[in-house]
């Protein structure tokens, strides 16, 4: 009797762990999620938005408050300083600010730059400055100037 009891759950364990076992050997690795980007067409209006509310230059200036910052933290010359300053490129941010936008259609990027071209109110607290995601963004990308990877 007893060796039918340790028979019977050595046959449970098995049909537990062979299953779960051969699965594991079949399944693929994670995809990697690709970043949602907006069309060309879009992209073309996202570029006068930013234009619109000066976000390209709220982007340099915090950059260079960073820079600043971490030069008199840092006690760095006049010349690794000015090294840095010259990495900064709105370019290397862009497509934070178009993955930002990428679920909006053409027409309400049209709307929402026709707002901000006729509210100037409106153009100093935009949806990329109170964005959180964008913010953290912008705090990692300036960072990473600091740190000097985009020299």
């Amino acid at each position: 009797m007893k060796n039918l009891k340790k028979q019977s759950l050595l046959v449970l364990l098995l049909c537990l762990f062979i299953p779960g076992f051969c699965i594991s050997q079949t399944t693929s690795p994670p995809v990697p999620v690709a970043v949602p980007m907006p069309t060309q067409q879009n992209k073309i209006i996202i570029d006068k938005i930013v234009e619109a509310t000066h976000y390209k230059n709220y982007v340099i200036d915090f950059c260079l408050e960073t820079i600043n910052e971490a030069a008199q933290k840092e006690k760095w010359n006049d010349q690794k300083t000015v090294e840095i300053t010259e990495s900064i490129n709105y370019k290397n941010f862009r497509d934070a600010v178009y993955n930002l936008f990428a679920f909006y259609n053409e027409i309400e990027l049209e709307n929402l730059l026709k707002t901000y071209k006729q509210d100037t109110a409106y153009q100093t607290t935009n949806v990329m400055i109170t964005n959180d995601a964008l913010g953290y963004n912008l705090e990692i990308f300036a960072n990473d100037i600091v740190r000097g990877k985009y020299k």
